[in-house]
């Protein structure tokens, strides 16, 4: 058994396992046409299951933080047993044909299931890798960016074949997908549940003398400037990405398989290159800089470039959608080590799951935000300079707002036991 005692056994398996599962929620786009077309619905009003499940991942990990910080074996299970449960409850609903249980099972139930599945592995691994912990973070939010790639092929290839009008010929593949998807998930989230720990003599400071004070996070400059600037990043890419397809057609470029699988490398690589960058910078908040620099200046170069010549225009919105995507994921994975620099890793699950609230608004408004700027002027041009316009206000949050040096919080006394954690 002490042969399995390590960092890659106990840590970083069972977090690819939790993150690659609840990560499909990504691979949403595959199937949204076939769920609707079977139920006899829009596309527009089955859209609405994806974003309450964005939202409730967001909520439930605001409110689920304490939870995760004090069991991380209850967690993983309850995280397993809700995304699992919605998992197979889509199906049924789907079968059902009733929209309202699809935005229950896939958005609330799984919801629940993605928020608290996707903090169980974070301080774990943190714990773990103490002197890389951008590493650390970067290595399980990976697996939630790799989950599409991994993901995508197999979900086709259980929907079956189609006709020339790209209706799935057996159109019950659609739910019992899902009954297939939710026994494989629950296998792998059951066995990296088995297997996650933290490192052997542990011990909780939050079990201390002091607790942990949301009111105090929440009203900290330092925080707000986070969430803000995570919330903008989530946006802009939000607002992006939902329009690649169109922007691609637009300039008529036709290999779209293969810059969506591009863009989803990009994106999951950028979650491992940025977050583990960050353990060699002096301060770690220099990451976001860099990110959000770097998406400036990807927007900038097809504006300016713009009717000089189809191929370069090509180039630079190819170069645009990938830089734009690993900064996206960059953001998310280099959220936790930040947080835990600022405000220490002993309460780290309550404070990154209060930040990931960012994420639960920015789903609700990230595609909207592309669909509204659309719909009013019918250019992609303005809705690249929104967007690098947010890129500026988050580099300027990032600049003056979240300043260097741990921050000191007031705490609550409490009568609590020190207790050795074993799970």
């Amino acid at each position: 058994m002490d042969r399995l005692n390590n960092k890659w056994i106990r840590a970083v398996l069972p977090a690819l396992l939790i993150h690659c599962s609840i990560g499909t929620v990504y691979c949403w786009s595959l199937f949204k046409g076939d769920i609707a077309a079977y139920i006899g619905s829009s596309v527009g009003d089955v859209e609405w299951a994806f974003s309450i499940a964005i939202f409730v991942l967001g909520m439930s990990a605001a409110f689920g933080g304490r939870f995760v910080e004090k069991d991380i074996r209850k967690s993983s299970l309850l995280a397993a047993v809700f995304f699992v449960a919605g998992m197979a409850g889509t199906g049924f609903f789907i079968y059902q044909k009733s929209l309202m249980g699809i935005y229950l099972s896939y958005g609330v139930v799984m919801g629940i299931g993605l928020g608290i599945g996707y903090l169980t592995p974070v301080k774990t691994l943190m714990l773990w890798f103490k002197e890389q912990k951008g590493l650390a973070t970067g290595l399980a939010v990976l697996g939630f960016g790799l989950a599409k790639v991994i993901a995508s092929p197999w979900i086709e290839q259980l929907l079956g074949a189609r006709n020339s009008e790209g209706v799935l010929l057996n159109p019950a593949n659609i739910y019992t997908m899902f009954f297939i998807l939710a026994g494989t998930y629950m296998v792998m989230m059951l066995i990296g549940h088995l297997l996650i720990r933290k490192p052997a003599g542990y011990t909780e400071a939050v079990a201390q003398s002091q607790s942990f004070s949301y009111m105090e996070v929440l009203k900290n400059k330092t925080f707000i400037g986070i969430w803000l600037m995570f919330y903008l990043n989530i946006t802009c890419g939000l607002a992006l990405i939902s329009q690649e397809k169109g922007i691609l057609v637009f300039i008529g470029f036709g290999a779209i398989g293969l810059v969506s699988a591009l863009t989803a490398i990009f994106n999951a690589g950028g979650r491992l290159m940025f977050s583990a960058l960050g353990d060699q910078l002096r301060d770690r908040n220099s990451i976001y800089k860099i990110i959000f620099i770097s998406s400036i200046t990807a927007i900038v170069l097809p504006l300016v470039f713009n009717g000089v010549s189809s191929t370069i225009t090509t180039f630079f919105i190819i170069a645009l959608l990938c830089i734009v995507n690993a900064g996206y994921g960059g953001g998310f994975s280099s959220l936790p080590p930040l947080l835990a620099d600022r405000f220490g890793l002993h309460a780290i699950s309550t404070v990154h799951g209060l930040a990931l609230s960012a994420w639960a608004i920015a789903g609700l408004t990230g595609n909207q935000l592309a669909t509204f700027v659309l719909a009013q002027t019918e250019s992609y041009n303005v809705l690249l300079y929104v967007i690098m316009g947010l890129f500026v206000i988050a580099t300027l949050i990032s600049a003056f707002v979240v300043r260097p040096g741990k921050v000191d919080l007031p705490t609550e006394e409490v009568n609590t036991e020190k207790e050795l954690v074993t799970g």
